[in-house]
């Protein structure tokens, strides 16, 4: 079994809208991460060419998880804003303000989010996603340590930051 070593949390923190810039695209669940990856290298060149600096780390964000079929992820960057063109590829986005479950870890993706997953309901909060469709209102992986720090993942920190359904 892989290792999961948790950095912080679970908790729970109102967070305000943040302004994003990335690539978002339909992809299989079985290779994900290699997309994710190379999508992180196509920002960080597009964000190199044209000077833009992140105000913020990098993240990818699953608008609709279906692991046995396709998912509908972005990476992209928080806290940064810019003047974008239609028709870049780069689009300029926001992640929604609201109350997230958080989770911050280092080594399985897969475990990390099963014992998020578990823990929102413990707290009598419900995610604010469709079991439906799959879509997610705010799912994201932050990568508190990205590529551009640590190239070898298993020593990234990710925070897992979940969007809940807002309290009555």
């Amino acid at each position: 079994m892989a290792h999961l070593d948790i950095q912080d949390g679970p908790r729970i923190e109102h967070r305000p809208e943040r302004p994003t810039v990335g690539i978002r695209l339909v992809t299989p669940f079985r290779g994900m991460l290699a997309v994710r990856d190379s999508l992180i290298d196509e920002l960080a060149r597009w964000l190199d060419e044209h000077g833009v600096e992140p105000g913020g780390p990098f993240f990818l964000r699953l608008h609709t998880v279906d692991m046995a079929g396709d998912m509908d992820i972005e990476v992209g960057v928080l806290d940064t804003s810019v003047e974008l063109s239609g028709s870049e590829r780069v689009r300029a986005g926001s992640a929604p303000a609201g109350d997230y479950a958080l989770l911050a870890y280092r080594g399985s993706s897969m475990q990390a989010n099963k014992a998020l997953l578990a823990w929102v309901p413990e707290q009598s909060r419900r995610f604010d996603a469709d079991p439906e469709t799959g879509a997610w209102a705010g799912r994201l992986e932050i990568l508190r340590t990205g590529p551009r720090i640590e190239r070898r993942k298993t020593r990234w920190t990710v925070e897992l930051a979940v969007l809940l359904e807002a309290e009555d």
